[in-house]
């Protein structure tokens, strides 16, 4: 189910539930369809198999604050319109969970209107209290905090992410200038073994901010086992990106630094360790002998910034056309988050 900023959610009469908890992000950013290459005597490096990882990320974040708004949907039905708890069996798992709905909860040092805990009710002599989510909420402007163990709301479906938990921050309160923006955290994610998936992922953190049509996304996912040409793992995928609702298009720039680089700056993050650079460097050092024209080729679709559409990615370096001008303008004001912070992300509950 979408996850749309500027649709209400389904509101019973009285709820004092928030209306909506996220923003959608155009399917040019957000799916892993792809398309582009060139055909020359050296193959390159097909831009799919680059920047279409970029598009599983942000899909990734874009999904756990749709798994909180399907759930905020579920607990309507119980018409909650004032403090109180309440038990339920779940459709889900069909285990029983205990809701508690409480006023004037203090979080992360902030006053709230209200906080409403869901638990495993089996489960609540465990060390994590059974929560399976805590979701902290302001009405006027619409903001809150929603902190999820998708493991304690359904043990069917999540049982490979016992040990994994979201966090969404949402506000309509223009905080970083935009109508409404959020913040998707993901910490300890289970890993695949690095001979079936080297590039999952741990961990997670990303910027989404909405402004009329355009949406602005910037953000790292921490990979303990990629590696590229010299066999060395352990990077960051750091990058910014920004899109347009209506036209469906897209424009991102991606790095890729080590995992545990201590670094802020965006002209290393997206310089020094940009895509190209780095499997420039990496080529180099593994064939040192390799003539300058076969790198450009294979590296040819490497460019940033990458162009997406509807349908993926189009290409990179050059732009597609001017409809891409003001959304490459806007990636100038966006940076990612330092990567040494996104690999030791942790997130807790109350």
């Amino acid at each position: 189910m979408a996850c749309q900023q500027d649709a209400d959610l389904p509101q019973p009469e009285g709820s004092i539930l928030p209306d909506r908890f996220g923003i959608d992000i155009p399917d040019a950013l957000s799916n892993s369809s792809n398309a582009g290459a060139r055909i020359s005597d050296v193959d390159p490096i097909q831009g799919n198999l680059i920047y279409s990882h970029l598009n599983t990320f942000i899909n990734v974040g874009e999904e756990a604050a749709h798994i909180v708004r399907d759930i905020i949907i579920g607990i309507r039905i119980y018409r909650i319109n004032k403090p109180m708890s309440l038990s339920f069996e779940s459709n889900e798992d069909g285990r029983t969970k205990n809701l508690v709905v409480e006023e004037n909860p203090v979080f992360d040092g902030e006053s709230w209107e209200f906080v409403a805990t869901i638990t495993d009710a089996a489960s609540e002599g465990e060390p994590d209290g059974g929560k399976g989510l805590q979701i902290f909420w302001n009405r006027y402007p619409i903001k809150g905090v929603a902190i999820l163990k998708p493991y304690n709301i359904n043990r069917d479906s999540h049982i490979d992410f016992q040990e994994s938990l979201f966090r969404i921050d949402y506000s309509e309160a223009g905080e970083h200038g935009y109508e409404a923006h959020m913040v998707v955290s993901i910490a300890d994610l289970p890993m695949v073994h690095p001979l079936e998936n080297p590039y999952s992922m741990s961990t997670l953190k990303m910027f989404v901010g909405k402004n009329g049509d355009i949406i602005d996304v910037y953000g790292n996912s921490n990979h303990p086992n990629a590696t590229f040409f010299t066999g060395s793992t352990g990077f960051n995928w750091a990058f910014v990106a920004s899109g347009s609702e209506s036209k469906d298009i897209g424009v991102a720039e991606v790095g890729l630094p080590p995992g545990n680089l201590d670094e802020p700056s965006k002209d290393i993050l997206l310089g020094y360790y940009a895509i190209k650079e780095v499997f420039t460097r990496e080529i180099y050092e593994v064939w040192p002998w390799i003539d300058e024209e076969s790198v450009n080729t294979y590296l040819y679709n490497t460019g940033a910034p990458g162009y997406f559409a509807d349908h993926g990615f189009v290409q990179g370096g050059e732009s597609p056309g001017i409809e891409y001008d003001a959304l490459e303008n806007r990636l100038k004001l966006l940076s990612p988050y330092n990567p040494k912070e996104i690999k030791n992300l942790s997130i807790s509950f109350k």
